[in-house]
């Protein structure tokens, strides 16, 4: 009978004479927990099924205000951490950051006493400032800790057990990924977020395999949207170069292949650079980058019976080059190297020869050709410090265009394509090799001018979005529309995105 008087205990809570719980843990009604989860940005749902989840959430919150204040003083550790083989001496107070420790304090703490809660309201007077002077023993705790986690070595763990006490503990890059670990296994978020923003901004070949595995190891999205991005930047003209290409995992090489945001000088860079990262998985023993006439020596060396992609080894490769924009291959010479690589398919030759001569025969209308930003012909300046002016002539179909980039002041940029008329190319050039000359007067182009620069760990784009405009050899029209660039950004990566729709 006492016991349902007690489960049915209505006491007045506030103005409103509501229901109350008799729990320690809920010291009001419905209304005042709700309210107290706010506070606390605990889920409200949660606080009902976890009350402790509530205790422990006060807790950390009266331990941050009271180290804000200065109101409690360490002296003696107080809790013995016993983990990685080694005992680390911590005090409650600092403790109280690491959302694991405290529930590991809370559930040894409550093995000892009925009262957790008033156990640990004793602790805090003991070392309030007023009893300072008396000293009060107090029990050493001692709490244990498995991790399993390969990435957490004993450095990087008495590296983030050392940021309980201090705000701004020096850490190597070197280091950082083990700290990542460590802050994630003791749920420390602001130790964790510190580590990921310094990894975004340490991003480099060597680091970016392991710095994105990280993120989607720990779900830590921002790390993992930073990875590609740089990746969609440094892909063709930095880590394409460099032996850690070969550790770029391929499901991150094919979602950067996917991207429209993807910088490559040509489309014919960006296939030797997919063809090198296939060399090197499937030459594991070579520790140099080796020159392109090695990687399509390597490739002429299979069976001539089918191309390399129909084959066994191949087939799981096909979809990073389904990602490329063959028919924005159009030199001579470039063409040849696809026909003799014995890398594609027939058919998908046969496609790509097909609609060049299509094109040619149409006045360079690219009729298999419907959405720019899937479909373009792509190329890219990549404007460092160094430059006041750069520019790339590019030729096709017969048609020829100078794609310009020019520096005002240093943080001030434009980049626009223009018509040139053959009679003014300056040769020799590689747009003056021996190929069509188109005599048409206009021509009508779809294009998108692209910039983008890295500023603190972000990036800045620019853009002119998707313009269709008829090309002639007279001012205005063989000059596109300019794109105006502010950044202190360097360098700044500009990509050109065309298609000649049926005009």
């Amino acid at each position: 009978m006492n016991l349902r008087r007690s489960q049915l205990e209505r006491r007045i809570a506030g103005s409103t004479n509501r229901w109350r719980f008799p729990r320690q843990q809920f010291p009001g009604g419905l209304l005042a927990l709700s309210q107290t989860s706010k506070s606390l940005n605990v889920d409200f749902e949660e606080a009902l099924k976890n009350p402790d989840r509530l205790c422990i959430s006060h807790i950390q919150k009266t331990f941050s205000e009271n180290l804000q204040s200065k109101a409690i003083r360490s002296g003696e550790a107080d809790v013995i951490l016993e983990c990685l083989g080694f005992r680390w001496e911590l005090h409650q107070p600092q403790l109280f950051q690491s959302k694991t420790l405290a529930n590991l304090y809370l559930l040894a703490l409550a093995r000892g006493t009925t009262s957790p809660l008033k156990e640990l309201e004793k602790i805090l007077r003991a070392r309030s400032p007023e009893k300072v002077k008396e000293r009060t023993p107090v029990k050493k705790i001692i709490i244990s800790l498995k991790i399993n986690d390969p990435l957490v070595t004993e450095v990087a763990f008495a590296t983030a057990l050392k940021n309980l006490y201090m705000s701004e503990v020096k850490m190597d890059m070197d280091d950082v990924l083990g700290v990542l670990a460590s802050a994630h296994i003791l749920q420390f978020s602001s130790l964790f977020q510190r580590c990921v923003a310094m990894m975004m901004s340490g991003l480099t070949p060597s680091t970016i395999k392991n710095f994105y595995l990280a993120g989607c190891k720990y779900k830590e999205e921002e790390l993992t949207t930073a990875c590609e991005k740089w990746l969609e930047m440094n892909l063709v003209p930095l880590v394409g170069t460099q032996i850690h290409f070969r550790k770029i995992p391929q499901e991150l090489l094919h979602k950067v292949l996917k991207s429209p945001r993807l910088f490559t000088f040509s489309e014919f860079h960006l296939l030797k650079t997919v063809l090198l990262w296939v060399y090197l998985q499937l030459n594991q023993k070579i520790q140099t980058v080796p020159v392109y006439k090695t990687v399509l020596a390597f490739f002429n060396s299979f069976p001539k019976n089918c191309s390399f992609l129909d084959g066994d080894t191949g087939q799981s490769l096909m979809p990073l080059f389904l990602c490329l924009h063959l028919h924005g291959i159009t030199k001579g010479k470039d063409l040849e190297e696809l026909k003799h690589i014995n890398l594609f398919p027939e058919s998908w030759l046969v496609r790509v020869m097909a609609n060049h001569y299509h094109a040619l025969e149409n006045g360079g209308d690219m009729a298999h050709v419907k959405d720019l930003t899937t479909q373009s012909v792509r190329f890219g300046l990549l404007f460092n410090k160094e430059y006041t002016t750069y520019s790339e002539m590019i030729a096709i179909y017969g048609f020829f265009f100078e794609i310009k980039g020019l520096k005002h002041d240093t943080t001030s940029y434009s980049f626009y394509m223009q018509r040139v008329k053959h009679t003014d190319l300056e040769c020799p050039s590689s747009a003056c090799e021996q190929g069509p000359i188109s005599l048409r007067a206009e021509r009508l182009v779809t294009y998108e001018i692209r910039a983008q620069a890295l500023v603190d760990s972000r990036w800045q784009e620019f853009g002119t979005s998707q313009i269709t405009q008829k090309f002639g050899f007279v001012k205005p029209s063989r000059k596109s529309r300019v794109l105006k660039v502010q950044t202190v950004g360097i360098p700044v990566y500009a990509s050109f995105s065309f298609i000649f729709p049926v005009s």
